[in-house]
C-alpha cells in the first residue's frame, strides 16, 4: 500500500485541532520552541529542516516525514540535496531508516505534484 503524505498531514493537521484546543499551553510552548530551533542563524533555515527531517527519517515518524519534506519544498530543496540528507540518515540508521528514506523520496514526490 502507497502511504499517501498529502492525506497524512491533512489528518494529522486536523486532529490537532481538538489537541491545541484542550491543551493550548502546550501547543504554543511547542510552536515557539519549533519556530526557535528553525530560525535561520548561523545554520540557515532549509539546514536546519533538513537535520529535522533526517532526525524524523531516523524515527521513522511518517507525520515528520511529511511536514518537513513540504516545508523544505517551500524552501526550495533540491531533489540532490535531499537525496545526500538521506544518505547520512540511511548510514546512521540502517535499514529501517533506507525504508523510510524511500518514503521520503514517495513524500518529495507527492508533494512537488501539487
Amino acid at each position: 500500500m502507497t502511504k499517501d503524505f498529502l492525506s497524512i498531514t491533512n489528518s494529522i493537521s486536523e486532529s490537532l485541532i481538538d489537541f491545541n484546543k484542550t491543551s493550548p499551553e502546550l501547543s504554543q510552548a511547542f510552536r515557539a520552541l519549533s519556530s526557535a530551533a528553525t530560525k535561520g542563524n548561523v545554520l540557515d533555515e532549509k539546514t536546519k529542516e533538513l537535520i529535522a527531517l533526517a532526525i524524523g527519517v531516523a524515527k521513522q515518524c511518517d507525520g515528520c516525514i511529511g511536514f518537513h519534506v513540504k516545508k523544505l519544498i517551500k524552501l526550495g530543496v533540491t531533489k540532490e540535496e535531499l537525496v545526500e540528507m538521506l544518505n547520512v540518515a540511511v548510514y546512521m540508521g540502517g535499514g529501517p531508516a533506507l525504508m523510510y528514506a524511500a518514503d521520503t523520496m514517495l513524500a518529495f514526490n507527492q508533494f512537488n505534484q501539487g
